[in-house]
């Protein structure tokens, strides 16, 4: 089954590229290695805004996650011209979670967007990975992921 039709089957449509709200790119290819830029998770096109241990449930973290990893797929599918097909290996992800100093499931929130790239991917969406609690993210958002992704 192709990358294509796993998103199919999840019904999971890709969509439209964000643009940058800063002084940055989306990504940047350098040989055969592409870094995302990180990603917000949003609701209804606008952050969602929301702290873990304080007014947000791992499980509602964890689905933010996953809709950051649909984001992510999005702009990978332009870095790679159009053909996710050319995703060799899902190399590394970085999470960061807005939490509160005593929040420790930061890993488990994670787990939304990993399993999805693996659950695409496959063995090639398995991935190394690191999830980090931080103070605040842009726009108050729970949580922000980055993606570095080797392709064919």
């Amino acid at each position: 089954m192709s990358f294509y039709e796993k998103l199919s089957a999840l019904t999971i449509e890709l969509p439209a590229v964000a643009a940058p709200v800063a002084a940055y790119v989306m990504y940047v290819q350098t040989g055969n290695t592409v870094f995302i830029s990180g990603h917000i998770a949003k609701q209804q096109g606008k952050a969602w805004v929301g702290q873990l241990g304080k007014n947000m449930t791992t499980g509602e973290g964890k689905l933010a996650a996953r809709s950051v990893a649909i984001d992510l797929m999005a702009t990978l599918q332009a870095a790679c011209g159009g053909d996710l097909n050319r995703v060799k290996r899902i190399v590394k992800l970085m999470c960061l979670v807005n939490s509160t100093g005593d929040y420790t499931e930061q890993h488990l929130v994670t787990n939304g967007a990993s399993e999805l790239l693996a659950e695409v991917f496959g063995e090639q969406g398995k991935h190394a990975r690191s999830a980090f609690g931080v103070a605040q993210i842009p726009m108050g958002a729970c949580v922000e992921i980055e993606l570095i992704v080797e392709l064919n």
